[in-house]
């Protein structure tokens, strides 16, 4: 088992330490090590977490449900159907969310080649 500095683990896992330690605080993070003087050591299986926890709030998983999952974990293996169903829905909003950007994207790329085919318009450069 490897050891991390609060600053190493928020390198490697994109967050600040302020994130790491609200993460800490609301229970996402559960029982973080610490060393004698109280500086907190993170683990691998603490890393993982930080890896899922970053997957879930980039694709916009609301921190209460973050919190339900990571506490069903906690809670044993017979919560994982539960955590299924819980990934699973997240999933599918995920899914119409890339349905609507990638519709507002078509969109967008529309209008672009509207202003770029105007007479006098420069290719790539879009103006007002």
């Amino acid at each position: 088992m490897s050891g991390y500095a609060p600053s190493e683990a928020a390198r490697r896992s994109g967050f600040s330490l302020d994130t790491l330690r609200y993460y800490e605080k609301i229970g996402l993070l559960a029982d973080v090590e610490r060393t004698a003087g109280g500086q907190r050591v993170f683990t691998d299986d603490d890393l993982g977490w930080l890896v899922l926890f970053r997957c879930l709030r980039d694709t916009g998983m609301p921190i209460a449900q973050m919190r339900r999952y990571a506490q069903l974990a906690r809670d044993g293996e017979h919560t994982a159907d539960e955590r299924h169903e819980l990934l699973r829905h997240h999933a599918a909003r995920v899914e119409e969310q890339m349905r609507l950007l990638q519709h507002q994207y078509d969109h967008l790329r529309e209008k672009i080649r509207f202003y770029e085919r105007l007479p006098g318009a420069v290719p790539g450069s879009v103006a007002g």
